[in-house]
């Protein structure tokens, strides 16, 4: 049983993960409030349960009915493993779990909702509910080697941490040939002249999107050849999401072009020559994973996360979270260079096809619940 808050999780960053999972023989539910994607995951064959509390939104009063219904469902369902996905189903769900007496509790550490640089009250707060949620669970899988001291000095037990690591799907994602990327350009209105600067996000201000605007505004008079393109759903039920009146005034302001989700997203990135991602908060980020197999050269925050997809000036660029003028700088350098985005963009390859195999974290995972089930005179299931 896989616990988020929201089903565009289980669709769009764990779906290949479930169904390996389902293929292994485990009966795999997906548990999160109700969405547009649950179809979609039905459809697949992965049954959904909706916990309408589950919020992303911090609100002390809901987050207790938030407990409370998993707990409900965890002695109702009665489950072999129940496998979190914090912040919020981690830090509710762990306790939840451990109360209803499920045998094997497992949390993924999508990226500490806290770093070493944020306020003292923040880092309280999300280190508080972090140490006293682990206590609860038997396995702690953590998308960033960055989060392991931090978990460390919150006295977690060292044999429960393993650095999982994250992955994407490397048969489906790869250079595109020259007449699958002439297609897609042409279906973009994108000139063989012109350098297309790619950005495939939530539409949420916490991906950087300001300084992805305003470095997009700075570069349209100096750099007219530079097309931004931006690829992702909004996402209004978080606090800082974009509205669609946002995205016109962007876009009349800026020139970026909006090309709304994409379900598509291999071909799109074949029409790319940079690719960028700005955010203040990364795990581990998928689309720059993508966006490097695809062969581009990625321009990212120097942020956790974002430090594991990019070394720096090998294949591609760190710059400063927060900071306009250093993006639209190392944009800049890579629109003028076609060589040097030649040469990032080889080593990204490189790098996707070394690290960022999702079947190495599949097969981590699967151990893992092996381990644990093992360890309490359970069994694992026959691969189907």
């Amino acid at each position: 049983m896989h616990v988020t808050t929201v089903d565009l999780s289980l669709e769009l960053l764990l779906k290949p993960q479930l169904l390996a999972f389902a293929a292994a023989g485990y009966d795999v539910v997906g548990v999160s409030a109700p969405g547009p994607y649950v179809g979609s995951l039905e459809a697949a064959g992965l049954r959904h349960v909706a916990v309408a509390s589950a919020t992303r939104s911090m609100d002390p009063r809901r987050d207790l009915t938030f407990a409370r219904d998993l707990y409900r469902l965890f002695r109702s369902e009665r489950p072999a493993i129940v496998h979190l996905h914090n912040p919020k189903p981690g830090w509710f769900g762990r306790p939840a779990a451990r109360a209803a007496r499920v045998p094997v509790v497992v949390n993924t550490v999508h990226g500490l909702y806290a770093s070493p640089d944020d306020p003292w009250a923040r880092r309280a707060v999300v280190y508080g509910l972090e140490r006293a949620a682990a206590a609860c669970s038997d396995g702690e899988l953590l998308q960033s080697a960055e989060d392991l001291p931090v978990l460390r000095r919150l006295r977690v037990p060292a044999d429960r941490l393993q650095v999982l690591g994250n992955g994407i799907d490397l048969t489906r994602f790869g250079p595109p040939t020259p007449a699958a990327r002439a297609a897609v350009r042409a279906e973009l209105g994108l000139a063989d002249h012109e350098v297309a600067v790619g950005v495939v996000a939530r539409l949420v201000w916490e991906k950087g999107l300001r300084e992805v605007i305003a470095a997009a505004t700075s570069l349209r008079r100096s750099h007219p050849t530079v097309r931004w393109l931006v690829a992702g759903p909004l996402d209004p039920e978080k606090a800082d999401g974009l509205s669609a009146a946002d995205l016109d005034r962007v876009a009349a302001e800026s020139g970026i072009t909006f090309l709304g989700e994409r379900h598509d997203v291999e071909r799109l990135y074949g029409a790319f020559d940079v690719y960028v991602l700005a955010s203040y908060r990364e795990g581990f980020p998928r689309s720059a994973m993508e966006a490097a197999a695809s062969g581009l050269p990625l321009v990212l925050t120097d942020i956790r996360g974002c430090r594991q997809v990019v070394d720096h000036d090998v294949n591609g660029l760190l710059v400063p979270p927060g900071q306009v003028e250093p993006l639209a700088d190392a944009v800049a350098r890579l629109a003028g260079d076609e060589a040097l985005r030649a040469r990032l963009g080889d080593a990204s390859v490189r790098k996707a096809a070394a690290e960022f195999d999702q079947q190495r974290v599949i097969d981590r995972t699967l151990a893992t619940y092996r381990r644990l089930l093992e360890a309490r005179g359970l069994h694992a299931p026959v691969p189907r």
